[in-house]
This record gives C-alpha cells, sequence and structure tokens, in this order.
C-alpha cells in the first residue's frame, strides 16, 4: 500500500511515532488481570479531564459508529420521539438511524452551508416533544461547527435526553459536556486523538443511565453491561488492552502540552491553513467562515478542476487531502488538521504543494 509523507485526511489521522510503540507492548489478559481495570478506570478520568465532565466514559472496542448506535439503542425504547437536528452528512445520517431503529423522527433541517437556527429548533422541540434531541458539533464533510450549548438549554426545557457526536471536535476544540447539558456525548479514537480507528466512547449522564437501565437493550454495542464492569471485574467482551494503552498515552500529552495550547494550537493551523487558500483563490466551505471548525477546513474544488484530477495531482506530490459525502462528493474537498495533523510546518508544505499546483492547471 502507497503512503504519503503530509498526511491531512480529516481522520483516521496520523497517529504519532511516540504512540505507535505502545502497541508493541505484550499486555496481559484484559478478562483477567487487574492491571488492565486500573488503566481502565485511570484512562476513563483522564476523558473527564479533556471533555469537562463528571459524566461516566464508557471505552468500547469498535470504531466511531459503534457509539453513534449503541447510544441511541441503549437509550430508548422503539417508537420513542426522536428530533434529530441535522445540517450535515452525519446529522441527516443520525435522523436516519432513529428511524432504522424503530423511533418517530422530525428533522429540524438546515442547509449543509448554513448554521442551526436555534429558534427554529426550540419551536419544533416544544411542539413535537421528543425523548431525545440529537445533534452534531463538527459536521466533518462540509467543516462546520456547531454550537451545542443553546441545544443543551433547549434539552432541559422540554425534558429531552441530548445526544451530541462530537467525534471530530473532542480534543481539538472545547467541548464541555457538563456545561452543554450533554446526556450521551460520542466521541472516537481516529480523529484528534490520533489513534487508529479502533474506541468508540460515551459520556453517560445520570439521566442518560436511567433511560439506559430501563431500556436494557442487549447487544455488541450495548453500553449497560459497562455500567458495573469495573465493580464486577467483567467486561462484556475480551477488551483492546493495547487501545486502552494508547489512549492513556494520547491523553497524557494532551494534558502536558495544556489543553489551551492545544486549542489554540488548531485555531492557528485553521486560521493559516484558510487564508493560504483564499490567498489561491480557493473559496471555502461554507461562505460564513465563522461556521468553519478548528479541525478541518472544507473548501469548494476550484474552477476547472475536478476533484480527482486535483487529489491525484496533490498524492504525486505527496500530499493527501480528503473528498467529501453525499451532496457534497466532488465539489468539496477537506483539509484534515486535527490531533498530530495540527501542526503548521505540516500544513504550510501542503499548502506550498497545492499553490504550485494551481500555478499549473492541467
Amino acid at each position: 500500500m502507497e503512503t504519503y509523507p503530509i498526511g491531512l485526511v480529516p481522520g483516521p489521522v496520523s497517529v504519532p511515532k511516540e504512540i505507535r510503540g505502545v502497541y508493541f507492548a505484550d499486555f496481559g489478559s484484559a478478562d483477567l488481570e487487574s492491571e488492565f481495570f486500573g488503566l481502565y478506570e485511570e484512562v476513563q478520568s483522564l476523558l473527564q479531564q479533556i471533555l469537562y465532565t463528571r459524566a461516566t466514559p464508557v471505552i468500547m472496542s469498535g470504531e466511531g459508529m459503534l457509539a453513534l448506535w449503541g447510544a441511541l439503542k441503549s437509550a430508548l425504547f422503539p417508537t420513542e420521539r426522536v428530533l434529530a437536528v441535522a445540517n450535515g452528512v452525519f446529522g441527516y445520517g443520525v435522523a436516519d438511524m432513529a428511524k432504522a431503529t424503530g423511533q418517530e423522527v422530525e428533522v429540524a433541517g438546515f442547509g449543509y452551508d448554513e448554521g442551526i437556527d436555534f429558534d427554529t429548533v426550540r419551536r419544533k422541540a416544544l411542539s413535537f416533544r421528543p425523548t431525545m434531541i440529537t445533534a452534531v458539533h463538527c459536521e466533518t464533510p462540509s467543516g462546520i461547527l456547531n454550537p451545542i450549548k443553546p441545544l443543551g438549554e433547549i434539552a432541559q426545557e422540554v425534558g429531552a435526553l441530548l445526544y451530541v457526536d462530537f467525534v471530530s471536535s473532542a480534543a481539538g476544540t472545547e467541548v464541555r459536556v457538563d456545561d452543554w447539558h450533554i446526556d450521551l456525548g460520542l466521541l472516537g479514537s481516529q480523529k484528534a486523538l490520533s489513534l487508529l480507528p479502533e474506541l468508540a466512547i460515551v459520556t453517560v449522564s445520570d439521566r442518560a443511565w436511567e433511560a439506559i437501565k430501563k431500556r436494557r437493550y442487549v447487544g455488541y454495542d450495548a453500553i449497560l453491561p459497562f455500567k458495573d464492569a469495573l465493580t464486577v471485574k467483567e467486561f462484556p467482551y475480551t477488551h483492546n488492552w493495547h487501545a486502552i494503552a494508547a489512549l492513556k498515552a494520547s491523553i497524557k500529552a494532551i494534558l502536558s502540552e495544556g489543553l489551551e495550547n492545544v486549542f489554540k494550537r488548531h485555531d492557528d493551523v485553521a486560521a493559516y491553513c484558510r487564508d493560504r487558500l483564499k490567498g489561491m483563490g480557493v473559496s471555502l466551505f461554507p461562505k460564513d467562515e465563522s461556521l468553519s471548525s478548528p479541525t478541518v477546513t472544507a473548501a469548494n474544488v476550484p474552477e476547472g478542476w475536478t476533484w480527482i484530477a486535483l487529489d491525484t495531482e496533490m498524492r504525486r506530490r505527496g500530499v493527501v487531502f480528503g473528498g467529501s459525502y453525499g451532496p457534497l462528493n466532488g465539489k468539496v474537498f477537506r483539509i484534515g488538521h486535527m490531533g498530530s495533523q495540527a501542526r503548521l510546518e505540516r500544513v504550510e508544505k501542503a499548502m506550498d504543494a497545492l499553490e504550485e499546483v494551481l500555478a499549473n492547471p492541467l
């Protein structure tokens, strides 16, 4: 398989060398050894620090989508009401997931290049009276970062659980689970945490635990078995000791740098990336730059180019960006400056290569 020196795909991101080494350690049995249970508990505490929460983080073995499905199926009985707030691929995707699990779904929908109108959401919530409101913090395919605190206030007002996908934002920008009233917060290991796509994390509030205990959903993606796993010293399956150890190393590195410094690094790299793109005449997506996420920049494929042609030329120069999905497929490309990739020197080299490509059209 061919690899590229300057990887800037918006996940899975590059895993730093110092973290890769953790995977080569020989660990014991995660089913039997007290050392693993101590490690798991320590990592839960570290996650609480970076997510500003007292909620219990459940760490499951599997890619981030496991968290999205597991939270829906664990907290809701079929036919309950879900209000899906959507302005991108994943927001609308969660609505489809809720429908697939048998929920009655209402969508508070907006355009892929629009912010959320919270007055509209509130009116729909007061009328529909959902059991759960779902939202996406960072819509990676369109590079939008959505405010979550207003949704938390709406959820509190109507007595709904708030389910938030912050897979592509947490550890790259501020996520305040408790202050924003997030009941089910969803995270994957392959974005700003700079790990392989092998862990799915869910922060669970007390209100969410009550719903989960009533539902008693059983399945590989079930959250309930993790409620007392440390007490009974038993997980529902053999856990991934290597990945949990790598997660500890990742969060320790983040805390050592300092959360505010990490967030500023992402902000600075994102601003530099966008300034360079605009200087080349490449238009950003969305047009309103205030909506853009610090972890990923989306831009329109330049006039006279196709995404395939642009991607091919960039790869010849050792640079890999990401395409997009759904209605944005072939129209928008994305630069993932999150986690280990939020480094000015890396983005600078990529922008230099892009400038060279665009100066020499096909």
